[in-house]
């Protein structure tokens, strides 16, 4: 068996979004958001259609958007490109959800919670050692939560997820390791096949069955991710030697290694370079 990548749109949609991925994605949201815990009963997945075949900056992201049974919309996205202002866009894209549910002449009293859930495959928080992160609105100086307390941001960074396949131990850590290396497996693993809704979301993500026109473009669309991961890390390491360059002549070699992440051995050659 080989498995379908669920960090790209198509992928993630077909496990997660269409109209028959209702059980997964409950079972999902109570895992990432609700620590396991059964609080979503039943929930509208609001758009269900996969992503048409076009290429651009929109394979790098995708969104779903899901309004649970007490009302309250999630928003789920998986970014796997450390893009610019990325954290900005997902503020913006919460607080345009939150905003645009009411209609002419509704009052706010109408308003119902967002949570926006992100999943980034590249650490967002490097300070941070937590792979789930949340945020919500507190008081500045002794943390009293807002009592409108309307939106929240929860992060799952999945560089910070180490465990192995014989670590897992809750639903979390399961569905986490699916979306992890979902596409390097070759068979459901020992362990995982129990949770009924998990072992859905493998069947729908193995590859046989999918269409060849289907594969292809999913290949198309993983290429696009690499080649635009490749570029990124190569401007990345540019910025770092333009920084280097300009402190060769205010400090010595371990300072500048140290400051811009570069290896001493990259800023001696940066140095030998001047020198030439």
């Amino acid at each position: 068996m080989r498995f379908i990548n669920p960090k790209t749109d198509y992928a993630f949609k077909k496990i997660f979004g269409s109209d028959e991925s209702k059980d997964i994605l409950i079972s999902f949201l109570n895992a990432l958001i609700y620590e396991g815990h059964s609080t979503i009963e039943d929930l509208e997945i609001i758009n269900p259609n996969l992503p048409p075949r076009v290429q651009g900056l929109k394979d790098t992201y995708l969104d779903i958007k899901a309004k649970l049974n007490d009302g309250t919309l999630v928003i789920i996205e998986m970014q796997v490109l450390n893009v610019q202002a990325f954290g900005k866009r997902v503020i913006f894209n919460a607080a345009k959800t939150y905003a645009f549910q009411l209609q002419a002449g509704e009052g706010y009293r109408m308003l119902k919670p967002v949570i926006a859930l992100t999943i980034a495959d590249f650490e967002m928080f490097a300070d941070r050692d937590s792979l789930i992160s949340r945020f919500v609105y507190r008081e500045k100086q002794d943390g009293y939560i807002y009592p409108e307390n309307e939106i929240e941001l929860v992060f799952i960074e999945l560089p910070k997820f180490t465990k192995k396949l014989n670590q897992l131990e809750t639903i979390t850590d399961k569905w986490i390791y699916f979306i992890k290396y979902a596409r390097s497996l070759t068979e459901i693993p020992e362990g995982m096949d129990d949770v009924v809704e998990l072992h859905r979301a493998f069947e729908i993500a193995n590859q046989a069955n999918l269409t060849p026109s289907e594969l292809e473009d999913l290949e198309r669309r993983e290429m696009f991710i690499y080649d635009q991961q490749g570029a990124i890390a190569l401007g990345r390491e540019e910025e770092k030697r333009i920084i280097a360059r300009n402190l060769l002549d205010r400090l010595d070699d371990a300072t500048i290694a140290q400051t811009t992440g570069l290896s001493i051995k990259d800023v001696e050659a940066l140095r030998g370079e001047k020198q030439n």
